[in-house]
């Protein structure tokens, strides 16, 4: 999964009033790998996979420490190479899935658009170790070997190959074959770079403090707001799993229900059609006693388009109101009654708003902080009138609803 950056472009920005609990290098999270750019005042940071296992890029300036551009990856970042003239990063990542294959991604992130491309044509592609421009065409890339089968050296060789490129602003998804990335076999050692990673920023900003994503924002009577953040072990699995969790929470309605796994309360299955599984999702209660919430369908390869829904259910049997379908997982879901609406989060950076009563869709906005994209967590909607979203980094953003 790529970033969600600026891949919404015919979305509007969801309104960001304040930013609480912002600091220098926030989107990144725990680093593990930092290259800097001194030429154009530059550095690239690499922080450990968190929210959904994500490993999240982010460039930032190194004047001002604000972020230019994010990037996020579904495996661990091992490689950061700076373009010595395009506004272009190379990211190198993978990892050993534990039982046969090095699989990962090589990617050209656009630092000035906030693009993204995932270059190597195989799915399960390679994983990348190692990256550096030898001129302004041609990108040596350190890569392990495709498998461990019958290799015991495997895990400390690789293969080294040069890629030649005229214009590498105008490479394609999946341009990059097997011929390309064909190389000699070489040493290839893993070293750690976490330890000067945290040196250089420590050096920039000695004051920075990671943090896990939001899991819940709320605000007091008198104003205050209060967020609780996750530890390491509470980052949600992704969104293809196997088996379902053990039931769907509900917020609101004066006490906390369950749809499965409470022998003392069940209210009704989680699967309202004949052969689906569903897993669950967050909800909440309608002042009528009917529930909204959001879940996924299974399949076994993984989310299917249309496989992400909202749905309206009735307090007595559970039959669906509504239903409204999506191609990505929710992480958060709040009604405003006032307005009679339900606003739901995405992990693709997206904040929807339904019709409560019709689910239709009556806005979506992406999220971003100063125009770079961020990832929603949580949020809910305020006496005043306006949404707090906790994000995947740690902080919670005051936004107006329009």
């Amino acid at each position: 999964m790529t970033s969600p950056s600026r891949g919404l472009p015919d979305l509007p920005d969801l309104p960001v009033l304040d930013v609480l609990g912002h600091r220098p290098f926030a989107e990144v999270g725990h680093p593990v790998l930092a290259e800097p750019d001194e030429g154009r005042a530059l550095l690239a940071v690499a922080g450990e996979p968190a929210f959904a296992r994500w490993a999240t890029v982010g460039v930032y300036g190194t004047g001002d420490l604000g972020c230019r551009a994010v990037l996020r990856a579904r495996f661990p970042v091992h490689a950061l190479a700076f373009h010595p003239t395009a506004p272009l990063l190379a990211v190198g990542t993978g990892r050993y899935d534990g039982g046969y294959l090095f699989e990962g991604e090589l990617f050209l992130l656009d630092w000035e658009t906030g693009a993204a491309t995932s270059l190597i044509e195989d799915h399960f592609g390679r994983q990348v170790l190692g990256l550096s421009w030898l001129d302004e065409q041609a990108l040596r890339v350190l890569m392990a070997p495709p498998d461990d089968w019958k290799d015991r050296k495997a895990h400390v060789d690789g293969h080294l190959a040069v890629v030649r490129r005229p214009d590498w602003r105008a490479v394609t998804p999946g341009s990059l074959t097997g011929t390309d990335l064909a190389g000699p076999r070489v040493p290839a050692p893993r070293p750690d770079g976490e330890a000067a990673a945290r040196r250089a920023l420590d050096a920039l900003s000695p004051d920075r403090e990671p943090r896990r994503h939001v899991l819940a924002v709320e605000e007091a009577p008198d104003g205050t707001v209060l967020a609780t953040l996750a530890r390491e072990e509470d980052d949600p699995e992704p969104p293809n799993r196997t088996a379902p969790s053990d039931g769907l929470r509900i917020r609101y309605g004066g006490r906390d229900r369950r749809t499965t796994g409470a022998p003392d309360r069940p209210l009704f299955p989680l699967s309202w059609v004949p052969g689906e599984t569903h897993f669950p999702g967050p909800g909440a209660e309608t002042a009528d006693g009917d529930l909204v919430h959001a879940g996924t369908v299974h399949h076994g390869q993984g989310l299917q388009p249309g496989g992400s829904f909202v749905v309206r259910r009735a307090a007595g049997d559970g039959a669906p109101r509504w239903v409204f379908r999506t191609d990505h997982v929710a992480t958060d879901l709040d009604l405003d009654t006032d307005r009679d609406a339900v606003h739901v989060a995405y992990r693709s950076g997206e904040i929807l708003t339904l019709g409560l009563h019709d689910g239709g869709l009556r806005r979506r906005h992406r999220l971003t902080v100063a125009g770079v994209p961020a990832v929603p967590t949580a949020l809910t909607v305020t006496r005043s009138g306006r949404l707090l979203v906790g994000t995947s980094d740690g902080r919670v953003l005051n936004c107006a609803l329009t």
